[in-house]
């Protein structure tokens, strides 16, 4: 049996499209699983009507738990390490430099 080659870009090519049959909510949801797995520099932003927070997670990751709806991670906070968890429905995840 011979074993298949599958570069980067050629399952990045069939993930797009197979996304792109997918609902907006759908996409949204691989999404917010995708992030559980990625280690690296993150913005997260919580906004609820005028409430906004933010917090900076540097060389770490955000995971998901889309069972119980919430996002936790270890953000620097007035300089110290804290453990946050915070609602999918209402953050927003950025990747920064």
């Amino acid at each position: 049996m011979k074993a298949f080659n599958v570069t980067p870009f050629a399952l990045g090519i069939v993930l797009a499209l197979s996304l792109g049959g997918c609902s907006q909510e759908a996409q949204n949801k691989l999404s917010r699983l995708g992030v559980t797995w990625l280690e690296g520099n993150y913005r997260v932003t919580f906004a609820s009507g005028s409430h906004l927070k933010q917090w900076e997670v540097h060389g770490g990751k955000v995971t998901s738990e889309p069972g119980k709806g919430y996002y936790y991670f270890w953000a620097i906070e007035n300089g110290k390490k804290r453990y946050v968890q915070t609602p999918i429905e209402r953050s927003y995840i950025e990747e920064v430099p």
